[in-house]
């Protein structure tokens, strides 16, 4: 199935002149008016969904929408595109969806960006529901989703808070798969898929396998996956690095290989479900194992674990409440995760984290035009850190929260719709100083309150455009407010705020989305203001490891950095397009096909001008795409401009230009259907550092490689 990327938000408080001002990519605003305009497919529903997903979005509207009718940003991955695209991480794999970016710290750990936002400001969840881990909390952390095990990525870029509260403020990534079957199963089914090769030389695979009897459905997968120390082009120290910082007599500068980059994966699930014409009730295991060079030092490892249990279930065609409620879902989950800081093959820090999460909606009927869904949420998650080097405490954080979600027509032909809804979260946060002078026992409690207003308007079948306005909070994390510690992935002694307020935004999106035959894409702009943006910021002091005020540049001198509430603004520009350009070139039923991308994002502080840490800068790409029967071949160009807007005391970023190409080939053999493929990236070799990466001074993108793969489905 091919890749399924919707595009649709948001226009900031400025006007349309002065964000054309931003960059070249405003050219691309009124390319969506023409009727030659070049589109994205990824607009383009996929053209053979799987029986479960129905073709619908199921993250951006609890309702079920398709993607030209959804008022939020939503863009999705599946089928083919996902099995050629799919990287090392989450990060990697999203990586260049419109406003999305790879939050890096080296090859084995990658965290969405979307919008410029990172962080616990970005909820990734999986089927909808609880994956806790520690990824937010340090960026050295990985995401315990390992894509090989992947059907489907769906990416809610903006303000998601309504639905998945104040820490989805910037956007969701809602990882699907089908270990808890919801549709009926007969017979057996299921897909084994190998690669290999890549700048980190991956040796991986997967298999899944379901059957069922058309009531009662099993689902198993496994994946392993391992890969070398990665392949760069040349220093991994950057030339301004090693000019500042000059190494020791006899010591080596890293080259040709990343130090430390090595990983290996692996991990499974088990799910079982009884399904039904009006609903399932199924429940799941699954386990996932990782151990990684951290690349930051030569000499530490993590060492991974997390264990899920999800319990799920729909039932449809009631009639609750007097026939009000006619479908109710839920889902319950628990995650135990664990990871060790290993150096010199002694365990240092051990971070754990559980605890559960429950959630469930009862859709109602027509209530005159309106049809919504009224929800709740609670849950409970238990952190720890034990060892020298824990930089937070031992906390209890415990949450509910109440929602509410609405849809009208607002004309008789039901082409302009109006979406509201609100949400309530309460959560209580203490804090254990277990005998660690530096932390101390505290407790703080907050109630957010988030709602949006949303406005689809079908200009005709093949153009919608969207508007939604959005206030939202978000409360402070653990680690925003009883930080107190040298943190090692950043290199600074990291202080929380323990009165820190609720942040706060305000969001307007507007955006247009066209689906014709021949072309389809999409172009959006946003503007968010924060009044109390938790940033993590320098203030210009010193300490050493032991919380100790020292001269800043001494031999243990670690940077100060605190948790501040700042206001500041995020606005910023996307378009996509792709458009069939020739028929017939080579073969009569063949076609090429052009695609076009670009975005930009801006951040600063309100108050002083300075810019927000670790924006990706403006970007901007182009594929010739040819397709001929079972052949897909693309030539993919990548642009990425210098980032200079950064921070005091951070470092800005060169341009680059990537080249990548790949080629698949679908056929069937003995009943099996097969995808092969080639993908070639960085074609020339080039040096790239990424801006969004906290890494990107010692740790550059990998260099050319090629990656072989098959995918066999039976």
């Amino acid at each position: 199935m091919p890749a399924c990327e919707a595009r649709g938000d948001g226009i900031s408080s400025m006007t349309i002149r002065s964000i054309r001002r931003l960059t070249p990519l405003a050219a691309a605003w009124p390319i969506l008016f023409s009727s030659s305009s070049f589109a994205q497919a990824a607009d383009t529903p996929p053209a053979a969904p799987t029986v479960q997903l129905r073709g619908i979005v199921v993250t951006g509207n609890p309702l079920g929408s398709d993607l030209m009718d959804l008022v939020p940003a939503v863009s999705s991955l599946e089928g083919d595109e996902l099995a050629v695209r799919r990287g090392s991480t989450l990060g990697d794999t999203v990586d260049g969806l419109p406003g999305v970016a790879n939050g890096s710290f080296g090859p084995n750990v990658g965290r969405p960006v979307i919008r410029g936002l990172d962080g616990d400001r970005i909820r990734i969840l999986q089927n909808g529901g609880i994956s806790l881990d520690a990824s937010a909390l340090s960026y050295d952390h990985a995401v315990p989703i390992d894509p090989l095990v992947v059907d489907r990525v769906e990416v809610v870029r903006g303000p998601a808070a309504l639905l998945y509260g104040g820490n989805a403020m910037g956007g969701v990534v809602n990882v699907i798969n089908n270990r808890i079957p919801k549709e009926p199963v007969r017979g057996m089914h299921g897909a084994v898929d190998a690669r290999a090769g890549g700048a980190d030389a991956e040796r991986g695979g997967s298999v899944m396998v379901e059957g069922g009897n058309g009531e009662l459905a099993v689902h198993a997968d496994a994946f392993d996956r391992e890969t070398s120390d990665l392949h760069i082009p040349g220093y991994a120290r950057s030339a301004r690095l090693r000019a500042a910082e000059p190494l020791d007599a006899g010591e080596t500068e890293a080259q040709g290989r990343l130090p430390n980059s090595s990983a290996r994966q692996y991990g499974g699930a088990l799910g079982i479900s009884r399904t039904w014409a009006d609903g399932y009730l199924g429940a799941s295991y699954s386990g996932y194992r990782s151990n990684y060079g951290t690349v930051a030092e030569e000499d530490v490892r993590i060492d991974m674990k997390q264990d899920n249990f999800a319990l799920e279930g729909e039932a449809r065609g009631l009639g609750l409440a007097g026939g009000l409620f006619h479908t109710v879902r839920g889902k319950l989950g628990y995650s135990d995760y664990e990871h060790k800081e290993i150096e010199g093959g002694e365990t240092g820090t051990v971070f754990r984290n559980r605890g559960w999460e429950g959630r469930v909606e009862a859709q109602h009927g027509p209530l005159g035009l309106w049809t919504g869904v009224l929800g709740a949420e609670v849950g409970q998650k238990r952190f720890s850190a034990l060892g020298e080097e824990a930089f937070v405490p031992s906390t209890d954080t415990d949450t509910a929260a109440l929602f509410v979600f609405e849809e009208r027509p607002l004309n008789a032909s039901g082409s302009l719709k109006l979406d509201l809804g609100a949400r309530a979260d309460h959560s209580a946060i203490s804090a254990s100083a277990a005998g660690n002078s530096r932390f101390r026992d505290a407790s703080r409690s907050f109630t957010a309150g988030s709602a949006s207003a949303g406005l689809l308007y079908k200009l005709d079948e093949a153009r919608t455009l969207t508007g939604n306005l959005a206030y939202t909070e978000r409360a402070p994390t653990f680690y925003e407010l009883y930080a107190n510690g040298p943190h090692v992935a950043t290199g600074a002694y990291e202080q929380g705020d323990p009165d820190a307020a609720k942040e706060k935004a305000v969001s307007l999106d507007i955006g247009l989305k066209v689906r014709r035959e021949a072309y389809q894409g999409s172009v959006s702009a946003y503007y968010s203001r924060f009044s109390n943006y938790l940033a993590l910021a320098a203030t210009g002091a010193a300490r050493d490891e032991d919380g100790n005020a020292v001269a800043p540049g001494s031999g243990d001198a670690l940077p100060e950095y605190r948790y501040l509430g700042v206001p500041a603004r995020l606005y910023g520009l996307e378009a996509q397009g792709r458009a069939t350009v020739a028929r017939g070139l080579l073969a009569s039923a063949d076609k090429l096909d052009v695609a076009l991308r670009a975005d930009t994002v801006r951040g600063s502080n309100r108050d002083t001008g300075e810019p927000l840490p670790r924006l990706a800068p403006w970007r901007a790409g182009s594929s010739l795409i040819y397709g001929s029967g079972p052949w897909d071949a693309r030539l993919n160009v990548d642009y990425v401009a210098r980032q200079s807007r950064v921070p005091a005391n951070d470092t800005p970023t060169a341009g680059y230009v990537l080249l990548g190409a790949s080629l698949s080939y679908r056929f069937r053999w003995n009943g099996l259907s097969s995808l092969a493929y080639v993908r070639a990236d960085n074609l020339t070799d080039k040096e790239a550092r990424s801006a969004t990466s906290i890494l990107r001074d010692i740790a550059p993108l990998g260099g050319r490689s090629v990656k072989v793969g098959l995918r066999t489905s039976f």
